[in-house]
């Protein structure tokens, strides 16, 4: 089985971007971010070998993979895989509604 292209939207960047500096502001430390960082790259790698291992999300065309508090959301496309949210899922599900229906995939 091909790896598949893992290629990140603006958005799903954007959203990781701001957890690990929310968190490296809280703790004064970033420790808990690269962590998370390495956390989320490693889940990708995953998610790029296996891209049908995870479930279907309730997005159209969505699939999910879980990392506890965080989630990562997908969609196949081909031979990519396009990340179209990186999420702290102790946040307003109905934001999350809204930052998907924004993505252009």
């Amino acid at each position: 089985m091909a790896i598949k292209r893992i290629v990140w939207t603006e958005t799903a960047a954007r959203q990781r971007n701001i957890i690990l500096q929310y968190w490296v502001e809280r703790n004064k430390s970033n420790n808990y971010s690269l962590k998370l960082l390495e956390l989320s790259n490693e889940k990708v790698r995953i998610i790029a070998k296996r891209p049908k291992m995870y479930r279907l999300s309730e997005f159209p065309k969505t699939r999910v993979a879980s990392m506890g508090h965080f989630s990562i959301y997908y969609k196949i496309n081909g031979d990519t895989v396009i990340v179209t949210a990186f999420w702290d899922n102790r946040q307003n599900p109905e934001k999350l509604l809204k930052e998907l229906n924004k993505s252009q995939y």
